[in-house]
């Protein structure tokens, strides 16, 4: 499989190194906006930045490569990229997060959200943690849970950072030094406290997904997610 790395910082290095070793060709690698040379590749890989995700993913679809992204801070123009796909009959998966075991744990937060939803007790807080290299918060993964929560729970309406309301969801986002990523969600009473979360310990489990999912999008047509290429849910 011949593969155009669209974002080549650490995330684009370490996609690299997994696809080598899994037997795939890297053909195109750049931070830098690619036209009609996209074609060189059998399907592309977006991990850029936000600026130029939609550009990127535009120009793939455009050309008939099928498209793979993990940027986050665009989905403002995600329908866009939908219609886009669906007019020209193109391949698109879109994920906050490519980690197999975070997908995981997309759906035990939504059960977790469905367990707890008449417990009027308990208040829930979710967190997330990220390197201080990372240009968006909340990240696209809390953003993610805190949209699984809100279909399964009936106490929010909403979710908003750092807030006092008793009918929006609270995210705290934090940045430190060389924290690939943790996510946590907790849900607490004045009699007990449940916590579920994710640590990921380096960018070796986001990478693999992403590779994951440009093997098994290849030769496929339609806008699909992570929940379609781990069949879970």
């Amino acid at each position: 499989m011949k593969i155009a790395l669209l974002g080549y910082g650490k995330m684009g290095k370490t996609i690299e190194a997994i696809a080598l070793s899994r037997g795939h060709e890297i053909v195109i690698k750049t931070s830098k906006t690619v036209d009609s040379e996209i074609t060189m590749a059998d399907i592309a890989i977006d991990f850029s930045i936000p600026s130029a995700a939609f550009g990127n993913i535009s120009n793939c679809i455009e050309n008939t490569v099928p498209v793979i992204s993990g940027t986050t801070g665009w989905l403002d123009d995600y329908d866009k990229i939908v219609d886009l796909c669906q007019q020209k009959n193109g391949a698109f998966i879109y994920a906050s997060n490519f980690s197999l075991g975070v997908n995981i744990f997309f759906e035990l937060n939504k059960t977790l959200a469905r367990m707890m939803s008449t417990l009027e007790d308990y208040n829930v807080d979710l967190e997330e943690i990220h390197h201080t290299q990372k240009l968006d918060a909340p990240s696209g993964t809390a953003i993610s849970l805190a949209e699984g929560i809100l279909e399964n729970h009936k106490k929010y309406t909403s979710w908003q950072l750092d807030s006092n309301d008793d009918k929006v969801l609270p995210i705290s986002a934090k940045r430190l030094e060389n924290v690939p990523g943790t996510h946590n969600i907790t849900y607490k009473s004045e009699v007990d406290t449940i916590k579920i979360e994710h640590i990921a310990h380096n960018r070796q489990g986001f990478a693999l997904g992403a590779v994951v999912a440009a093997e098994w999008l290849l030769n496929k047509t339609g806008v699909y997610t992570m929940k379609d290429v781990l069949n879970i849910g």
